[in-house]
């Protein structure tokens, strides 16, 4: 199995103008080494994030090359298995940053929310700060994407190439569908998560440095428009913009489309079953761009 280690710098942008760190064969089974979301900078109460980090946050592993991946084509990330390489996680509150405190998209009359970073202990399947705050083992990826097709984005946010939309649903077991916008797809990830509630309302989840272990295959001629999640049990669709309702109705809209192209559905008849059956979560609340996931369970189809 191939391990992926970032040879130099993070990348803190998902861009077709950066050069791949490695080449990957569809099909290949690899092993990637991902960084916190601090860049591994935070380990104590003590430190600061407005102080350490030097712009926003998510260092990404890559870009990997796919071989064989073209534009129009779909890139499916099979996640097999998500480790933490060391034993504590890491969350924080961080000035302009979260659900509930003023930013600069939705600036307020009061203070920001002062700055704390919590450090909890990983062990016995156990994420734990104190008595009272102390959560299962829940491990996902906040940033999985594909290069855009023209433009450079931050790491911070999720579009249409995936990007930060953590979601929890990005977990081992599932499958993760990217479209392809360049030669190569240009693959990348990280911002690992021990664990998140619905929204990251603070903006940070169990922030961890993580070992990533996935498969790569292409599914050739097929394109999709947003990222799509496939578990044994449910398809789902991550649709991301502001407002919020915006990002509601690309996920619905584009899950519509997966039944109708993939399921033999009539488009109205699946809004109709939607209606009465569908599910969403909150991907994230804080991001540049909002994240939601909306859900059918595959015994509907």
């Amino acid at each position: 199995m191939k391990e992926i280690r970032q040879p130099g710098a993070y990348s803190y942008v998902f861009s077709k103008y950066a050069d791949p760190v490695v080449t990957v064969q569809p099909g290949e089974t690899v092993a990637i080494y991902t960084k916190d979301a601090f860049e591994d900078r935070v380990s104590k109460p003590t430190d600061r994030p407005s102080q350490i980090l030097e712009g926003d946050p998510n260092p990404q592993t890559g870009p990997i090359y796919i071989e064989g991946a073209e534009p129009g084509d779909t890139l499916a990330v099979h996640l097999l298995n998500i480790e933490a390489t060391r034993d504590y996680a890491v969350s924080a509150h961080k000035p302009g940053l979260g659900g509930l405190t003023p930013t600069s998209a939705t600036p307020m009359l009061a203070e920001p929310m002062p700055e704390k970073v919590y450090v909890y202990k990983i062990a016995d399947g156990m994420v734990t700060y104190n008595e009272k705050m102390s959560y299962p083992w829940r491990p996902f990826i906040g940033t999985i994407a594909t290069a855009p097709r023209i433009e450079a984005l931050s790491a911070l946010t999720p579009f249409t190439h995936g990007g930060n939309m953590d979601t929890p649903e990005t977990k081992p077991g599932n499958i993760v569908y990217l479209p392809v916008n360049v030669p190569g797809a240009y693959f990348y990830t990280g911002d690992v998560h021990a664990g998140q509630g619905d929204g990251e309302l603070c903006g940070f989840a169990l922030e961890i440095a993580a070992k990533v272990t996935c498969r790569f295959e292409l599914i050739k001629g097929k394109s999709i428009n947003w990222p799509r999640i496939e578990s044994a049990n449910e398809l789902m669709v991550i649709g991301s913009a502001r407002p919020m309702e915006d990002a509601a109705r690309i996920a619905y809209m584009e899950l519509i489309e997966w039944m109708a192209e993939d399921f033999g559905w009539d488009k109205y008849d699946a809004h109709q079953a939607l209606s009465q059956i569908g599910r969403m979560s909150v991907g994230n609340m804080v991001d540049t761009y909002y994240s939601l996931v909306a859900k059918i369970d595959k015994k509907y189809l």
